[in-house]
């Protein structure tokens, strides 16, 4: 029988290694390669302005790609639950296929579309390709649990082997007896959505600095794997949370939309490897690879994940709500120069390396504000180009100390800190060129400098910049003896799978290929 087939196209934005296309295409007279754009769905509304533009350059990258094929892609708007039965009935389909998600939101939809194509006589196929492995079987392999130490997830992905090498991309001899049926109203009809449909303000962006699409993404993997003795020699901790230009591959937001297969970095890295001393997991680029799955494979084994209440494994804190702390935390205006430097690269870039997440993450919570890691979780949603559901709760779980990580008595001082690697707060001065005259000894604490060097600054603190919302000295220490508290209210058997001696120094927080943390181990 040849099927009339459609592919729906979610976070898989790409042609390489993307076996249910290739699905797809096997006894198929015609594909409709969609994807549905619900604005309004739980994974969309929080989605600001870097992360529309970024997935509309992906989806006009996937498009392009698909014309070479003689194919076009269909966007569809609406709720998936209304969209695909008259999909199915307006084309007579008789397959879907998909990239598995194991998201808990994608979990629900992906079930009831289920139902309604067993309802229409429509064949699903699905197939993993978003993670390195199966995470459904990591979860089988460890008695039906999510393992809690990264260690655990080596033991078991070692067990299981290497992962499978990605498969290319399809090519016109694979499309040559396939048709994707087109009308002269395509554009008009399941064109890509523009930011100003979106209801965004295309004036508000700034200079774009990482392009969305699979194009751009292979570009860019190419163009670090050139860098051969760079990858070897690769160890996370080692790279500059505020160097003026990325010291690591930024490759997370392309992996996040599945610009980027994983397999297909990960075997890259192996070809580059092949027959040289290098870098070992957690640190490595490899490690990162692992860190991304180890969140992945929480994400789909702990109940409530992204949530205090009702997550087994989280530490239950009495956190402040005090909006007012949350908002100058968001808007950079803490009075901190390298913490509000750092927020506003993310609100501008859409990006910001995993060590400045560490800053910013632990400042909001157990350092600082003491503010629930559940508020910055839906501010880097909502900011980060790769913000990623499970990379995001587990990196703010763990920068809070509040779950993988327990040594809650280390605190990132939100002014020694950036002094390591820029001296000079050159990296302050590009993101808060008010405060661009201060001489470098007082870049970092401008409220200390006496009142002449402000003036001749032109920034004058408590007036043009803010004074400090706390004092780091003092705070910090009371908030070290709550999380004490917090941590001696906890069941004793709570901590059974706290990291071990060579975890716990270990900050996955924004994986170094682009910087992935609070939303990507990739970063």
């Amino acid at each position: 029988m040849a099927h009339t087939c459609i592919h729906w196209f979610r976070k898989g934005l790409r042609l390489h290694d993307n076996p249910a296309l290739v699905a797809a295409l096997r006894d198929c007279k015609e594909i409709y390669p969609v994807f549905v754009l619900d604005p309004y769905s739980p994974n969309n509304v929080n989605i600001g302005i870097n992360r529309w533009k970024f997935l509309i350059g992906a989806l006009k990258d996937l498009d392009c790609s698909l014309r070479k094929l003689n194919s076009r892609l269909f966007v569809v708007r609406g709720k998936t639950d209304e969209v695909f039965p008259k999909l199915f009935q307006k084309w007579k389909v008789t397959r879907l296929t998909y990239e598995y998600d194991t998201e808990p939101f994608s979990l629900r939809r992906d079930k009831e579309v289920g139902r309604l194509a067993e309802e229409h006589g429509v064949e699903i196929i699905y197939k993993v390709s978003h993670t390195l492995y199966n995470i459904d079987r990591i979860i089988e392999e460890n008695n039906g649990k999510a393992p809690l130490t990264y260690n655990r997830l080596q033991t078991l992905v070692s067990s299981i082997g290497p992962p499978k090498r990605p498969i290319p991309a399809p090519t016109c001899d694979d499309m040559k007896d396939v048709k994707t049926p087109c009308s002269e109203k395509h554009e008009e009809n399941y064109g890509i959505s523009t930011l100003e449909k979106l209801y965004q303000d295309p004036e508000s962006l700034t200079e774009e600095l990482f392009p969305g699409g699979e194009q751009e993404a292979l570009r860019r993997l190419d163009q670090h794997m050139a860098r051969k003795e760079w990858v070897c020699g690769f160890e996370k901790p080692q790279t500059s949370p505020n160097s003026l230009s990325p010291s690591t591959t930024v490759l997370s937001p392309y992996m996040t939309f599945g610009c980027l297969s994983a397999r297909t970095f990960w075997w890259s890295l192996t070809d580059v490897y092949q027959g040289k001393k290098h870098s070992q997991p957690p640190v490595s680029l490899h490690g990162q690879l692992l860190w991304r799955e180890f969140f992945y494979t929480a994400g789909l084994g702990i109940p409530n994940f992204d949530k205090m209440e009702g997550n087994p494994v989280c530490t239950q804190v009495d956190w402040d709500s005090n909006f007012e702390y949350l908002a100058a935390w968001a808007e950079a205006r803490t009075g901190f120069p390298f913490i509000d430097a750092i927020m506003t690269q993310l609100r501008q870039e859409g990006w910001i390396h995993h060590l400045a997440r560490h800053a910013v993450a632990c400042f909001l919570t157990r350092g600082d504000l003491w503010i629930s890691w559940e508020e910055g979780q839906k501010v880097f949603e909502e900011l980060l180009l790769d913000g990623d559901w499970s990379l995001n709760a587990g990196n703010w779980q763990w920068l809070s100390a509040s779950t993988f990580f327990h040594q809650f008595f280390r605190v990132y001082s939100p002014i020694a800190f950036g002094k390591k690697t820029d001296k000079n707060g050159d990296y302050i001065k590009k993101y808060l060129p008010h405060l661009k005259k201060y001489p470098a000894q007082y870049i970092y604490e401008p409220w200390k400098a006496p009142r002449s060097v402000q003036e001749a600054a032109g920034c004058i603190v408590g007036k043009d910049y803010p004074r400090p919302i706390v004092e780091h000295e003092v705070i910090s220490k009371k908030n070290i003896q709550r999380m004490k508290a917090a941590y001696a209210k906890r069941s004793p058997h709570s901590s059974e799978e706290s990291p071990g001696k060579k975890e716990k120094g270990l900050f996955p927080l924004g994986t170094a290929i682009g910087s992935a943390s609070p939303p990507l181990t990739i970063g």
